[in-house]
């Protein structure tokens, strides 16, 4: 299959019917998903939301197309669901995909390890990675507030690494973002960090 190509309009970028087939993809690849919450919440609901923070700041057609499908390797089958996204979507998509990803088998490996290895990655990750990643992490950030104005302190229990482990990694994230995409964004995260 030929990755579908889309033009770009002159003030920024035009959502064509790439879009559309990542946003197909999307959903069939986490149809069965649910995000951690005190609700039931289709999965999808977050994909779509780091794609809008995408285009809002700025993000590119593939961007968003990246963004849509920011955890399908991780999620739904690895290198070879990669292998799919390049197939459909080429290699720039493929590439943020795979910056976005901490994990490439089942089981994943231990917490601590796989979150302290994608926090020293990040760094060295491409502007057009990061925004995708710091879009992700924005959209997990307030949920994990909003949650926690609903149920308290016991929204940390859903977390593998516990209140104390899910804020080191978001303070982190932060400091890495404010750093290396300073905006209003990586601010945004700071403030919810700071929150928490």
């Amino acid at each position: 299959m030929q990755p579908v190509t889309g033009d770009m309009a002159a003030g920024g970028p035009l959502l064509t019917s790439r879009f559309d087939a990542a946003f197909a993809m999307a959903s069939a690849l986490h149809r069965t998903q649910l995000r951690k919450g005190p609700k039931p919440i289709a999965y999808l609901a977050h994909l779509m939301a780091v794609s809008a923070l995408v285009i809002e700041n700025g993000g590119s057609e593939d961007q968003a197309i990246a963004a849509l499908l920011h955890d399908a390797a991780e999620d739904q089958g690895g290198e070879v669901t990669l292998a799919r996204i390049e197939a459909a979507f080429g290699p720039a998509v493929a590439g943020i995909v795979a910056d976005c990803t901490d994990a490439w088998v089942e089981p994943k490996p231990p917490w601590q390890a796989r979150k302290q290895a994608y926090l020293e990655r990040l760094p060295g990750k491409p502007a057009v990675s990061l925004l995708v990643s710091l879009a992700d992490k924005v959209h997990n950030a307030r949920a994990i507030l909003e949650d926690r104005a609903e149920v308290g302190e016991a929204v940390w229990e859903r977390f593998t690494g516990g209140k104390e482990g899910t804020i080191w990694y978001y303070r982190t994230l932060s400091d890495i973002f404010l750093q290396h995409m300073p905006g209003r964004l990586s601010r945004e995260l700071a403030r919810i960090v700071a929150a928490f």
